[in-house]
């Protein structure tokens, strides 16, 4: 088997749709003589007769018949292959916009499948969203709701999640802020914690529209800014001068706290804020498509916490259950 070839296999093909070795060598372009060495050699690396010839008749042996409709399918699967790669590399970059977020195996996830440039304008969910739909973007990693991806034409898939905490005075843990990345206070339960709400809806429209659905539906306590301060340095000078731990947004999930403040998890319920990778639902591409799958599949929203019974997600969130 090891030295079979697909032209061998479209020359066994063509044989036994013609059944005349002339007819065939015509129809593929080559000599007879040596498409009946090829048909010869092929026989041999098969181990089996696949035609009965004499010099007036040429039929399939049983052996022939039998792997005729398997010969097909195996050079169409070829043909599928070779039209898919060759869509791959005649195609665009696919354009990829996020926030704040990527995978940090993007590049390992998506090598095979196409060249993915990721844009340099990190921009706000909302208009990542709207890039998407008006054709700027291929793809963005961003928090949409279901009344956007209706309004913009787009699909989403879930990519992540982060789980949102909260941040103190370190009067209310009595140490300093150590490691960022884990709870160093009590836990806090979310009706007791203030959301900034920001003034300037250019920058901070979803996150607003997150905050004023949280606080209607937890008791969390909205208090309104405008100075953008909704992360950054200046986000730090609100929680200080808060009397309740302030929610931090997906932006600051990882940015180190200052030593007089400390971080505290978020409990009844636990808040969570999406990343979808949206598209636009008229989307063809192979290269675009098959970015979707293999940053996408896989990703189990069990796996991310949403669905547990004290999660929480706005209720127009595209991974939500149904309530």
């Amino acid at each position: 088997m090891a030295g079979v070839e697909l032209r061998q296999l479209r020359y066994f093909v063509a044989v036994a749709e013609e059944l005349n070795f002339g007819r065939a060598a015509a129809r593929l372009l080559i000599a007879g003589p040596s498409l009946s060495q090829q048909i010869k050699a092929l026989e041999r690396d098969l181990g089996v007769r696949l035609f009965d010839r004499d010099r007036r008749s040429v039929s399939l042996t049983p052996a022939g018949a039998d792997l005729l409709p398997h010969t097909r399918a195996l050079l169409e699967r070829a043909d599928d292959l070779r039209g898919r790669a060759r869509r791959l590399s005649g195609s665009q970059p696919v354009r990829l916009g996020y926030v704040n977020w990527l995978p940090a195996d993007l590049t390992r996830r998506t090598a095979a499948v196409a060249q993915v440039h990721v844009d340099a304008w990190v921009a706000p969910s909302h208009t990542q969203a709207a890039r998407v739909a008006d054709g700027s973007l291929d793809l963005a990693v961003c928090w949409v709701r279901n009344e956007d991806l209706k309004r913009h034409g787009l699909r989403a898939r879930l990519l992540g999640a982060d789980r949102l905490y909260a941040v103190a005075r370190n009067t209310d843990a009595g140490e300093p802020s150590t490691a960022p990345a884990a709870p160093t206070a009590p836990a806090v339960s979310v009706g007791d914690t203030d959301v900034l709400i920001d003034d300037d809806v250019t920058s901070w429209a979803s996150w607003n529209a997150y905050g004023e659905e949280l606080t209607r539906a937890t008791g969390a306590r909205a208090v309104r800014i405008s100075d953008g301060a909704v992360t950054g340095p200046a986000f730090f000078d609100h929680v200080r001068r808060c009397r309740r731990p302030v929610l931090n947004s997906p932006k600051g999930q990882t940015t180190p706290l200052p030593s007089d403040l400390v971080r505290r998890e978020v409990v009844a319920p636990k808040v969570y804020w999406t990343w979808s990778l949206v598209r636009r639902e008229s989307e063809e591409r192979a290269g675009v498509l098959g970015v979707v799958d293999a940053l996408c599949d896989g990703v189990g929203a069990d796996g991310l916490g949403i669905h547990a019974p004290d999660a929480w997600l706005p209720a127009d969130d595209p991974h939500a259950l149904p309530r």
